[in-house]
């Protein structure tokens, strides 16, 4: 694909999402379902203390409320972000997809206490969502800068994975300085993929 923009990147992925039919996306959200507690393991062993952090999916957004389920099924402490002020995320923990409310932006988070920012730094995986990553750990958001305020309260060894469809894991997206980058990537059909440092030597690299 030719070079694009972040807001054409953004665009062109957004529409795709929308065409994607119904019996696509629940077989895409079950297999990642069957790789999330795997790639917990391979990232981070099986520890009872094991925190996981990760986010409620919404509209066309890769994922499901069963991963969370999974995670917690399988002994780990979930935490999501919840609404508030501009900023570093907060969150909650995910105690059940019963105790989850409606909030603002058309999200849904936990009804439990929030937790501030500074909690990510007891996260040993953070599942992020992403509108796209690139092979060397580049992830294009929806451009609020949320996560990118937030992962850098991240414990340093955290494994950060980027949640996407295969087709969202590129070869090369535009980046910015403050863009932080993404150590893994979890898609449908891959699994959990390690992407490569990019080298900060090559300046054309971010528009390839």
């Amino acid at each position: 694909m030719k070079s694009l923009s972040k807001t054409e990147w953004r665009s062109h992925i957004l529409r795709e999402r929308r065409a994607v039919d119904d019996r696509t996306r629940v077989s895409e959200d079950a297999s990642l379902v069957s790789f999330v507690t795997s790639a917990v393991s391979t990232l981070a062993g099986e520890r009872p203390d094991l925190t996981v952090c990760a986010y409620v999916p919404v509209g066309t957004e890769p994922g499901s409320v069963d991963m969370l389920e999974a995670l917690r099924q399988a002994g780990s402490r979930v935490l999501v972000p919840v609404t508030g002020d501009p900023g570093p995320l907060a969150w909650a923990e995910f105690t059940g997809r019963d105790h989850l409310v409606a909030a603002g932006y058309g999200l849904r988070e936990p009804n439990g206490p929030v937790l501030p920012s500074a909690e990510v730094g007891a996260a040993s995986v953070v599942f992020i969502p992403a509108l796209a990553v690139d092979e060397h750990g580049v992830r294009l958001g929806r451009g609020a800068g949320f996560y990118d305020r937030t992962l850098g309260l991240a414990d340093p060894t955290a494994a950060l994975v980027a949640v996407v469809r295969d087709s969202e894991l590129v070869a090369g997206l535009p980046a910015d300085p403050h863009d932080v980058a993404m150590g893994w990537a979890l898609t449908p059909g891959r699994g959990l993929v390690r992407l490569a440092a990019r080298d900060t030597e090559d300046p054309g690299a971010a528009q390839e």
